[in-house]
C-alpha cells in the first residue's frame, strides 16, 4: 500500500468520524448514555471504543508500547470530553502518518494485545485495520443515532471520494 493511499483512508476515517460525532451532538445526554444492544453497551461506549482502539493501535505502532487496556466510556464524562480527546488523537495519528516513509508501511510491528498475547503484523495492515474497525463501530453508532432520530447519513467511502473530487 502506498503512503498516499493510506493518507486518503485516514482522511476518510476522520471525515466519517466527524459526521458521527456531529450526529451524536444532536442526541440527548440520556440517548448518549442509555444502555443499548450494541457491542459496547451504549452510544457513548461505542464511540469510546472506536477512539480507544485507535489510541491503542497508534501507541503500538508509533511508540512501541502496548497498553493493557483501551480508554473506556467511563474515561469520558461527556461527549465534549470525548470529542476533545478525539481531536488530540487525530492530530497525533496524522503526525505519525506524516512521519512515515513508503517503505515503513511494509515493516513489521511487534506488540501484545490487551490480554498480553504477543503478535506481529505488517504496519500497513494494522493501519488499514484501524480504519476498517472504525467503520464497523461507526455503523453500530449510526444505527443507534438513526433510532434516536439523528442519523449521521451515508458514510460510504465512495461518497467521501465523490465529495472530495
Amino acid at each position: 500500500m502506498e503512503k498516499s493511499e493510506m493518507l486518503t483512508l485516514y482522511d476518510y476515517n476522520y471525515w466519517a468520524n466527524r459526521r458521527v460525532l456531529a450526529a451524536a451532538g444532536q442526541a440527548t445526554t440520556e440517548q448518549f448514555e442509555v444502555p443499548a444492544f450494541t457491542s459496547h453497551g451504549s452510544l457513548k461506549g461505542t464511540l469510546a471504543h472506536i477512539l480507544g482502539t485507535e489510541i491503542a493501535w497508534r501507541l503500538r505502532c508509533q511508540e512501541g508500547t502496548s497498553p493493557g487496556a483501551v480508554p473506556a466510556a467511563d474515561d469520558f464524562p461527556s461527549l465534549e470530553a470525548l470529542v476533545q480527546k478525539w481531536g488530540e488523537e487525530e492530530k497525533a495519528m496524522r503526525t505519525f502518518l506524516d512521519s512515515l516513509e513508503g517503505k515503513d508501511l511494509a515493516g513489521s510491528v511487534r506488540y501484545t494485545n490487551t490480554k498480553g498475547v504477543p503478535f506481529e503484523n505488517t504496519l500497513w495492515k494494522i493501519l488499514l485495520h484501524v480504519v476498517n474497525h472504525g467503520s464497523q463501530f461507526r455503523a453500530e453508532a449510526g444505527v443507534l443515532l438513526a433510532n434516536y432520530g439523528h442519523s449521521p447519513g451515508d458514510l460510504d467511502f465512495i461518497l467521501y471520494v465523490r465529495k472530495m473530487a
